[in-house]
């Protein structure tokens, strides 16, 4: 179980949650919403890591937001930061998975030389992913309209726990290279579940204009970049111009992989946060 902590900051107060030994790193999601029982992302750091991980403004017992604005990424990337300063840390790690990692680029961009090193998987760096036919979220492909269906469902107040648990699975199939080993993979108790007032704001209101692309050559934390080379929510391709914005970057394939490498090659994910300890400026 993970440690729980309430941050006062000067943004606001911040439920965290602890776990691990070593060097700092945080752990957080655009908008997910997390609690003792962790989160298989973070799980993955704890044997090498402090792990920090986050719940951002409407999430669990972190404080509200005023205004919308405030569930942008810059604002959060400004909450973060707010978050390290009352921690007393002098830097910190950041480790960012899908929308966790666009995040963590935008953080990394604004507070460089508070982040001692940083990861980001299965992301982009612009909205340009939502039109790859490779992305289920682009209406070409095959999968775009029964995952309409399926967020549908899942937002709806009339849909019983049965349906919105039976759409969230094949959400997740949807995501995996082997959808029959999900329960091999998610076998342990975990949270993080959407907190979908924060991820309207993201898709309705950042969404359309997000491209941070010409942005990436400010960053010069060591950095890894990894995705899996079947993602099929946010195409491998993407995942690659990450890297080559990134002037002080890595690349990680996962081969056998979809949009969790974490969970679908957890051996090597584990070789890579290994690498990742290690970082250092190259």
């Amino acid at each position: 179980m993970w440690k729980q902590r309430l941050i006062e900051t000067s943004r606001g107060c911040f439920e965290i949650f602890i776990s691990g030994s070593g060097e700092a790193l945080c752990v957080t999601h655009l908008y997910s919403e997390f609690n003792e029982r962790g989160y298989y992302f973070a799980d993955a750091f704890t044997e090498n890591f402090t792990v920090y991980l986050v719940n951002l403004k409407e999430a669990g017992n972190s404080c509200k937001a005023d205004t919308a604005a405030e569930l942008s990424m810059t604002e959060t990337a400004m909450d973060l930061e707010a978050i390290r300063i009352a921690l007393g840390l002098e830097q910190w790690g950041f480790a960012g998975h899908s929308t966790g990692g666009m995040l963590g680029l935008v953080y990394a961009i604004l507070f460089q030389d508070s982040i001692s090193k940083l990861m980001i998987g299965g992301a982009a760096a612009s909205r340009r992913y939502m039109e790859h036919e490779a992305s289920m979220y682009c209406p070409k492909n095959p999968l775009n309209r029964r995952l309409k269906e399926i967020f549908a469902i899942l937002d709806s107040p009339d849909a019983t726990f049965e349906e919105k648990r039976a759409a969230n699975q094949e959400w997740t199939d949807m995501s995996l290279y082997h959808p029959s080993k999900r329960d091999e993979y998610f076998n342990k108790p975990s949270s993080g579940r959407v907190v979908w007032k924060r991820l309207d704001y993201y898709s309705f209101k950042e969404l359309p204009n997000f491209d941070i692309e010409e942005n990436l050559g400010l960053i010069s934390t060591p950095t890894i970049v990894y995705g899996g080379r079947y993602d099929a929510q946010c195409p491998f391709v993407f995942s690659e111009e990450i890297y080559e914005g990134i002037r002080n970057a890595r690349l990680f394939v996962f081969e056998e992989s979809n949009h969790v490498p974490y969970l679908e090659e957890k051996e090597k994910f584990a070789s890579m946060i290994e690498d990742f300890s290690s970082l250092a400026y190259f």
